[in-house]
């Protein structure tokens, strides 16, 4: 018998969320950048040129307050208060600043919640399509990636490679060059017949390009990061663009990724998540927590504000 400990912190779930990932639902073009007979780890050439700039994009979220919301009718449902908010990182040589960050506050629920003007910000009204903590969740999760997608257009001046934390859904596809950056896995999104060469890598390797679709189309490609221990998948991360770019310069763009991550990659005496939140990503995260405000102090001034609505 052999156990290994996952080094990722038991409140962030885990990458992989089973001890096996499910093949995909959707068949891929496995042939993009390799024959399937020809499936190996790909190491990038020792002299691939390093991009000067890349910038790193991720938002935060959290609920302020829940509330109990009735109707004029007397019909009493759930919402919640929320605040969120995204910003970016851009590393260029040895220096790494942050350039721009956004913060908005919410208010969630099924119908007609009032709008709530307190002193520590403005939440507006948005409704979900029902008042379960589902659905409330994912009406945030779709308000936050909007504010990703409004932070990371505005900055993007073409001259550096733009990281988004998570997949490229949600509106983020549509951003020139942007690449998604996925740290947790469900699903393969590889057959059963090359999914073994992930297992394979080594840090600093990368599978070959392959293409993918469910309601959206992808090339995607997995990258080893160093020090992931335990799961034949831990430190594995996934990659995604979309699929409007030539193949030669996807393939460029993967080398440079497979090569540049590792330099990135996060240490779990440092890092929670070790080493998928790559370290601009989790400054990124603790910056952004902090413009959130105090927790306590929020939720006193949302309780005031909803006492005199």
């Amino acid at each position: 018998m052999k156990v290994a400990v996952e080094s990722w912190e038991l409140e962030y779930g885990a990458p992989i969320e089973s001890g096996e990932i499910e093949e995909p639902i959707t068949p891929s073009d496995l042939e993009v950048e390799l024959p399937v007979a020809d499936w190996n780890p790909i190491t990038p050439a020792s002299e691939i040129e390093q991009p000067t700039t890349i910038q790193f994009v991720d938002g935060v979220r959290r609920i302020d307050a829940r509330l109990w919301i009735t109707s004029d009718e007397g019909v009493t449902k759930s919402g919640i208060c929320a605040s969120y908010a995204a910003g970016i990182v851009r590393c260029e040589e040895a220096t790494a600043r942050f350039i721009d960050a956004k913060i908005r506050r919410a208010i969630i629920s099924t119908y007609g919640a009032p709008a709530l003007d307190t002193p520590v910000g403005y939440f507006q009204p948005y409704a979900a399509r029902d008042d379960s903590t589902d659905q409330l969740i994912n009406k945030l999760l779709g308000q936050m990636g909007e504010l990703e997608v409004e932070v990371a257009s505005h900055n993007n001046s073409g001259d550096a490679i733009m990281i988004l934390d998570g997949p490229l859904s949600m509106g983020r596809h549509r951003i020139p060059g942007a690449v998604g950056y996925v740290k947790t896995h469900r699903v393969s999104y590889l057959p059963s017949d090359v999914m073994d060469v992930v297992p394979k890598l080594k840090p600093g390797e990368r599978t070959p390009i392959f293409l993918t679709g469910t309601t959206w189309s992808r090339y995607s490609w997995y990258v080893r990061l160093p020090s992931g221990e335990g799961h034949p998948w831990s430190g594995v991360v996934r990659c995604e663009i979309s699929p409007e770019g030539e193949v030669p310069k996807i393939r460029h763009l993967a080398d440079q990724l497979a090569a540049m991550l590792p330099r990135f990659a996060s240490e779990s005496h440092k890092e929670a998540r070790a080493p998928q939140n790559l370290y601009p990503i989790a400054a990124l995260e603790r910056e952004l927590h902090r413009r959130l405000g105090d927790t306590q102090l929020i939720n006193r001034e949302i309780r005031v504000a909803c006492a005199i609505l």
